[in-house]
C-alpha cells in the first residue's frame, strides 16, 4: 500500500503545485521531493542549493524571472539577447565583436567573458557557480538556450549567493524530462550566412526521466572577421520518488568564435571592417553535476551538489606594438605588431550540503537553512608572443617565431559556512535573516624559472550579513526593505596586473604587482509589487550599493587599446530606481522595463589616460569624486508587446533603449571627445502554426537598420597611413568605439512531438 503524503508536505505542494507552468498538481503530488526542489514563477531559490525556495511574497528583493515559453516564443540568437531585450536595468555592449561573447551589466555590475573585465555578478547553473575560478569571467556560449526551464535574476549582495556577488546573481535552471516531455526539431537561416540546427527530447519512465537537447549554429558575422561556430549539448537523467530526488547533467561545448575589436571614430564611415585581426577564441567545455534532495521527515530536507568542470580556452589576438620605434643601445624597434597566442587549462570540482528544517519557532512559522560549500580550481596559463607585421587590410602576419612570456598555475580555493532564517511573524510580515563566512585562498607559481617573484599566496575572509522584512498588507502587494552585504576576492589576473607602471595586455603577462585589496559591497533596497485582477502586475524598487576598495581596470591608453592595470579606487556607488509593468488584455500582451543607474566615483583618485584632452603633461587626469563610471548608461528601457492576430498566428516586438556612456579612459568625464551617444533599436519576430506541432518563425533584429555604438575607450590609432594603412610614427589618438549589429533576417520552422 503507498505511503500517503504527509500533511505538512502535502500543504507545501499544493501551494506550490498550481504555479507550475509545466508541472501540474497531480505530478506534484506524486513526485513532492521534485516538486519542491524546482523553482517556479511564484517561489524563488534563495540559496544556491537544492531547498525548498520562497514564495515570492516573502523575498525582499526586487526577482526577475524569465521563463522557457518567452524564450522560445522570441528566439532570440543567444541567452543574453533574451535578458538585453527583456529584463530591467540589464544593459550589454559588444566588447568582442562576437554576439556569443558580450559583456553583460545589470545595475552597472558585470558579468562578462573577457579577462581583465572587473567582474560584479554570479551566474549559476542547477545551483553551481559558473564563473571560470581563473578570472571570475562568465562564457555566455557554453549552454544552449533549449535547456532552460528558468532563469531568476536576483539583485543586491546577497550572501547567500556566495563570494563575489555584488550587485547581483543571474541563477538558471534546466529542464528535465518529466517536465518537459516530446521532443522538437528546429531549424533556421538568414542574414551573416546563419545556418543552425537545434534537437530536444525528452521522457519519463515509472521513477526515471531523462532530457537532451542541443545545437549546431555557424555564421559568417555581420562584420568581417568575426565568424562563430557553436556546438552545444546538455543533457540529464533523474531519478525521482515521494521522498527523494538526483539529477545528473552532462554540459558540453566546442566553440570557435571570432571578434574585431573595437574601432576608432574615423573609422565609422565602415563599421564591419576590423581594426587588426586575427582575433580568435575556442572554447571547449565538459560540465558534470549531480545534486540531489531528501525528506528526512514531514520537516526536515537535505540537498545537496557535487561538480566537475573542464574548461579550455585557446586565443589568439593581434596587437599593435606599443614600442615600435624606440631606440634601445641604438637600434630601432622596427617590429610593428604581435601576435599573442594564450591558453587556459582549467579544472575545477566542488560540492556542497545543505539542510533545510520548517516548523514552529515561538507558535510562528519558520524555516531555517544551514550548510556549506567548497570550490576549488587549479589553471594553467600560458601566453606566447610571435613578432608580425601588418598587410595593407591590417592583417598580423607573422615574421618569426612564438616564444613563450607566461607561464603559470594558479589554484583557488573557497570555503563558505552559511545560515538563513525566514520567521513569518503573523499571516502579513516576514522576516529573514541571514549570513554566510567567505574564505578564499588564491596561489599562484610561476613555471618558467625567469620569475620567482611572481609566486604569492593571497587569503581573504569576511563574515557578510542580510536582513529583509516583507508587509503584505493583502495578498496582491508586496512591499519590502533588505539590506546585505557581500565580498568579492581579486583573481589571479587582477593580483598579478596592477602595477601602472608596467600595463598588462589582455589575455594578461603575468608580473609581480602590488597587492591588491578585497571589495566589499553594501546594498540597501525598498521596493513594492503588486497585482490588479488577472492581467496587470508590477513592480518598483529604489536601491543604493555601496563598493569599498572597488578594483577597476584603469586602459593605458596606448596604441594597443586592451592594455592596462588594476587598481583600488576606493569607493564606488550605484544607486537608483527599476520600474515594471506587464499586462493583458485581450489578444495583447505589453511588458515595460524602466531602469535608472546613477554609478559615480565616490573617492577621487590619479589615473594615467594620456590620450584624455584634459590629462596634463605627465598623461595624469584626476577622477574627483562625483565624477560617473564609464560604461554604464544612466537611463535603459525595454517594451516587449505580443499580439495574437488569430489563434495561428502571432507577432511580437522589443524596443530596446540605452542612454549614452563615457568611454573608460574618461572616468574623469572631461575628455573632449564626449559620450558614446544613446540609442534605440527595434527587433520584431512572428511565428506561424501551420498544423499542430509544426510552426514557422521569422525574426528581424534592428529593424530600421540603425548605427550604434554601445562600448567607448580612448587609445591611440596607428592606421593613419595612405588606405588606413601602419604609420606606427604618427598615431593619433581617438575615441574608439565598439558597434552594434546591423538589421539581421532570420527565418526557420519547429517540429515538436509528444
Amino acid at each position: 500500500m503507498e505511503k500517503p503524503l504527509p500533511l505538512r508536505r502535502a500543504a507545501l505542494v499544493a501551494a506550490l503545485a498550481g504555479t507550475f507552468t509545466h508541472y501540474g498538481a497531480a505530478y506534484a503530488q506524486e513526485n513532492p521531493a521534485e516538486a519542491l526542489e524546482l523553482p517556479t514563477v511564484e517561489v524563488v531559490g534563495t540559496s544556491m542549493l537544492p531547498g525548498l525556495g520562497t514564495p515570492i511574497q516573502n523575498v525582499p528583493a526586487n526577482v526577475q524571472i524569465m521563463n522557457s515559453r518567452n524564450i522560445e516564443q522570441q528566439r532570440q540568437l543567444t541567452l543574453v539577447d533574451h535578458l538585453e531585450q527583456n529584463a530591467g536595468s540589464v544593459t550589454v555592449n559588444a566588447a568582442q565583436g562576437n554576439p556569443y561573447q558580450p559583456d553583460v551589466s545589470f545595475r552597472g555590475f558585470t558579468a562578462s567573458p573577457l579577462l581583465g573585465v572587473p567582474q560584479g555578478l554570479s551566474v549559476f547553473q542547477d545551483g553551481v557557480r559558473i564563473n571560470e575560478p581563473f578570472g571570475d569571467t562568465v562564457n555566455w556560449d557554453l549552454l544552449p538556450q533549449s535547456a532552460i526551464a528558468n532563469m531568476q535574476l536576483i539583485p543586491g549582495s546577497n550572501p547567500a549567493f556566495g563570494l563575489n556577488t555584488l550587485g547581483g546573481a543571474l541563477a538558471v535552471y534546466t529542464k528535465s524530462g518529466s517536465a518537459y516531455p516530446g521532443g522538437a526539431v528546429q531549424l533556421s537561416t538568414g542574414s551573416f550566412g546563419r545556418r543552425a540546427v537545434e534537437f530536444e527530447q525528452g521522457g519519463k519512465s515509472g521513477n526515471f526521466d531523462y532530457f537532451v537537447t542541443g545545437n549546431v549554429a555557424r555564421d559568417h558575422g555581420w562584420a568581417e572577421h568575426n565568424g562563430s561556430r557553436v556546438q552545444q549539448f546538455f543533457g540529464k537523467v533523474g531519478y525521482q520518488t515521494r521522498d527523494t530526488d538526483l539529477d545528473v547533467s552532462l554540459t558540453a561545448a566546442d566553440n570557435r568564435l571570432e571578434g574585431t575589436q573595437t574601432l576608432p571614430r574615423s573609422f565609422a564611415d565602415n563599421i564591419r571592417q576590423a581594426y587588426t585581426y586575427p582575433d580568435r577564441n575556442e572554447n571547449k567545455l565538459m560540465f558534470l553535476t549531480a545534486k540531489g534532495s531528501r525528506f528526512l521527515n514531514d520537516d526536515v530536507l537535505l540537498g545537496g551538489n557535487l561538480y566537475y568542470r573542464n574548461y579550455r580556452n585557446r586565443n589568439v589576438s593581434s596587437n599593435v606594438n606599443d614600442e615600435f620605434g624606440e631606440v634601445e643601445d641604438g637600434v630601432v624597434n622596427s617590429t610593428q605588431a604581435f601576435n599573442d597566442r594564450a591558453s587556459i587549462r582549467q579544472h575545477s570540482y566542488g560540492g556542497g550540503l545543505q539542510l533545510t528544517v520548517s516548523g514552529q519557532l515561538a507558535g510562528m512559522k519558520n524555516q531555517f537553512v544551514a550548510g556549506g560549500t567548497v570550490d576549488s580550481g587549479r589553471a594553467r596559463y600560458t601566453q606566447e608572443d610571435q613578432p608580425a607585421a601588418f598587410t595593407a587590410n591590417r592583417g598580423a602576419v607573422g615574421i618569426g617565431d612564438f616564444e613563450l612570456d607566461t607561464d603559470a598555475r594558479t589554484r583557488n580555493r573557497y570555503y563558505s559556512l552559511f545560515l538563513s532564517d525566514i520567521l513569518s511573524l503573523n499571516d502579513r510580515w516576514a522576516l529573514t535573516v541571514s549570513g554566510r563566512y567567505n574564505l578564499a585562498r588564491v596561489s599562484i607559481r610561476d613555471q618558467t624559472g625567469d620569475a620567482p617573484e611572481l609566486d604569492g599566496n593571497h587569503r581573504f575572509s569576511r563574515f557578510n550579513p542580510a536582513v529583509g522584512l516583507n508587509f503584505n498588507p493583502n495578498p496582491h502587494l508586496t512591499t519590502y526593505a533588505t539590506y546585505n552585504e557581500g565580498m568579492r576576492a581579486p583573481t589571479p589576473i587582477e593580483l598579478t596586473c596592477a602595477d601602472p607602471e608596467a600595463p598588462c595586455k589582455l589575455p594578461n603577462s603575468f608580473l609581480a604587482d602590488p597587492p591588491l585589496k578585497k571589495v566589499v559591497a553594501r546594498t540597501l533596497e525598498l521596493g513594492a509589487r503588486g497585482k490588479r485582477g488577472e492581467g496587470l502586475s508590477w513592480t518598483a524598487a529604489v536601491y543604493r550599493t555601496e563598493l569599498e576598495d572597488d578594483i577597476q581596470f584603469i586602459a593605458s591608453t596606448g596604441v594597443a587599446t586592451n592594455a592596462g592595470y588594476f587598481q583600488n579606487v576606493g569607493r564606488t556607488r550605484r544607486q537608483g530606481l527599476e520600474l515594471g509593468v506587464t499586462g493583458k488584455w485581450g489578444p495583447l500582451s505589453v511588458g515595460a522595463h524602466y531602469g535608472f543607474i546613477d554609478a559615480t566615483y565616490r573617492t577621487g583618485f590619479a589615473e594615467n589616460s594620456p590620450v584624455n584632452t584634459s590629462a596634463d603633461e605627465s598623461g595624469t587626469i584626476q577622477v574627483r569624486r562625483g565624477d560617473r563610471v564609464p560604461g554604464i548608461p544612466r537611463h535603459s528601457l525595454k517594451v516587449r508587446l505580443d499580439y495574437a492576430v488569430t489563434s495561428q498566428w502571432a507577432v511580437g516586438a522589443n524596443v530596446v533603449y540605452a542612454n549614452s556612456v563615457y568611454a573608460r579612459g574618461d572616468e574623469n568625464n572631461s575628455d573632449a571627445n564626449g559620450k558614446v551617444p544613446s540609442y534605440a533599436v527595434v527587433n520584431l519576430d512572428t511565428r506561424y502554426t501551420v498544423k499542430k506541432g509544426w510552426e514557422v518563425f521569422a525574426r528581424i533584429n534592428n529593424l530600421f537598420d540603425r548605427e550604434y555604438a554601445n562600448l567607448g575607450v580612448l587609445g591611440l590609432n596607428a592606421f593613419t597611413g595612405p588606405g588606413r594603412t601602419f604609420d606606427g610614427a604618427n598615431v593619433v589618438g581617438e575615441q574608439f568605439r565598439g558597434y552594434g549589429a546591423p538589421r539581421g533576417i532570420w527565418i526557420g520552422t519547429r517540429y515538436s512531438w509528444l
